[in-house]
């Protein structure tokens, strides 16, 4: 299993003022991936159908905020990378998926906490992307002078959205703590830009993974320092909390099989780094399952998520290399996985959907990745980005669904620290709530 260090005691620190609760879990509001504002969610055999009613209430907005605080991380990541590198098209792209983020973000808060507070936060946001990204333009330029300046802004910047969040929360975030969690946002980022240039690719994508399991749980510590007493006490039902953590875990898998799809595309030095993390991610997958089964449940898991894996990362090299008959070849072994998957799924949970819901479910999935590399493939960075955004909410549509179908008894096994492994200096945030 992964191991993450450096942040436990900071996130002791966050954990001192909040309001005692369990981690929190929900699922973001759903749509068809093809169609943003659907108002709910149809597949063609209705595998997965959330009415519009259930779509936005507060706990599946307080998800929705961890998801885009966690896909905000990866998203900037990627953008810093791609402004080393000297990608100026990934970096058009890449800067409109992270406004897109930064809108759907905003417009969040607002929902969440008002539209003063929306007002207040989105120019602050906006003035750490930037920062972030004349943080990369330095490293790329070799300006070490300009790097530190840029350093210095941005600690600027985030001590502005820590106060905002600490001011927002009436107590129950003391400044310090929120300073000390925003600051570790930016370690991350800066951090895996730093190891990236320097060619430590390892180094890197540790960072790049560790970044997004600290904002995802930032969102968290947001949402109980922020919400109503007693939204806070929905979200720690069993079933959310499941929700959240499965969301987290699958959300993941998503952007890190993409990450690694890039590299092969590209065939780029930094593919067996991001292999390495898409393996934990699978092993953390592996492990959950386990918890909340049998640990030969989660072996066999392992077995079929793996081969999962490695089809889509060998249909994004062939993609990239025009080769029809190792595409095709990758297509048969994710059609082979979907049925052995749904299979095991329908056992798993008594059949509460049939094996084709979840082969259909499934099949989306492999099939949004599939278009991904296409895209990437084509030097399409617009489109690449566009299903990259989609396929990312996806993960959440799949992760309720699969909550739902485990059930209650199911989610009480999840433990307080969440169902998987490696989750590092998190596990002390969530352990102690």
């Amino acid at each position: 299993m992964p191991k993450h260090g450096g942040s436990p005691r900071i996130w002791r620190w966050l954990c001192a003022g909040l309001v005692a609760a369990l981690p929190i879990g929900a699922a973001v509001a759903l749509h068809k991936p093809d169609n943003p504002h659907a108002v709910g969610t149809f597949h063609d055999d209705s595998a997965m159908f959330v009415p519009a009613a259930e779509q936005n209430t507060s706990a599946d907005q307080a998800i929705r905020l961890q998801a885009l605080l966690g896909q905000h991380s990866v998203l900037a990541a990627d953008l810093m990378r791609s402004r080393i590198r000297g990608d100026d098209d990934f970096v058009q792209a890449a800067n409109a998926a992270l406004n897109k983020n930064t809108d759907d973000m905003s417009a969040l808060v607002g929902q969440l906490f008002g539209a003063g507070a929306a007002k207040a936060f989105s120019p602050m946001w906006s003035q750490h992307i930037v920062g972030l990204v004349t943080y990369a333009g330095a490293l790329a330029d070799h300006n070490d002078s300009e790097r530190k300046t840029a350093k210095a802004e941005l600690l600027e910047y985030e001590n502005k959205l820590a106060d905002f969040f600490s001011g927002a929360s009436k107590g129950r975030l003391p400044q310090a703590d929120a300073r000390a969690a925003v600051h570790m946002h930016v370690d991350h980022l800066t951090g895996q830009a730093d190891a990236y240039v320097a060619k430590d690719y390892a180094t890197a994508d540790k960072l790049y993974r560790e970044g997004f399991q600290h904002t995802y749980a930032l969102g968290l510590a947001l949402d109980n320092a922020l919400l109503p007493k007693a939204d806070v006490a929905v979200l720690q039902q069993p079933i959310w909390r499941l929700r959240s953590q499965l969301g987290e875990l699958l959300a993941e898998h998503a952007v890190l099989i993409e990450d690694t799809t890039r590299a092969a595309a590209s065939n780029t030095p930094d593919f067996n780094a991001a292999g390495d993390e898409m393996n934990a991610n699978t092993q953390d997958m592996s492990a959950a399952i386990g918890t909340l089964f049998s640990a030969s449940a989660g072996k066999q898991f392992q077995t079929m998520w793996a081969s999962h894996v490695d089809a889509l990362v060998s249909y994004g090299a062939a993609t990239a290399a025009k080769d029809r008959g190792r595409q095709q070849a990758a297509k048969i072994r994710l059609a082979t996985f979907e049925t052995q998957m749904s299979t095991f799924l329908g056992g798993a949970t008594n059949h509460k959907l049939t094996d084709a819901q979840y082969a259909a479910a499934l099949r989306d999935h492999d099939q949004m990745l599939m278009q991904h590399a296409d895209a990437y493939a084509a030097k399409d960075y617009v489109k690449a980005h566009d299903v990259g955004y989609d396929t990312y909410n996806h993960m959440f549509e799949l992760a309720r669904t699969l909550a739902d179908a485990f059930g209650e008894s199911v989610a009480e096994k999840l433990p307080q620290g969440g169902a998987q492994t490696g989750y590092g200096g998190e596990a002390g945030l969530v352990a102690t709530w």
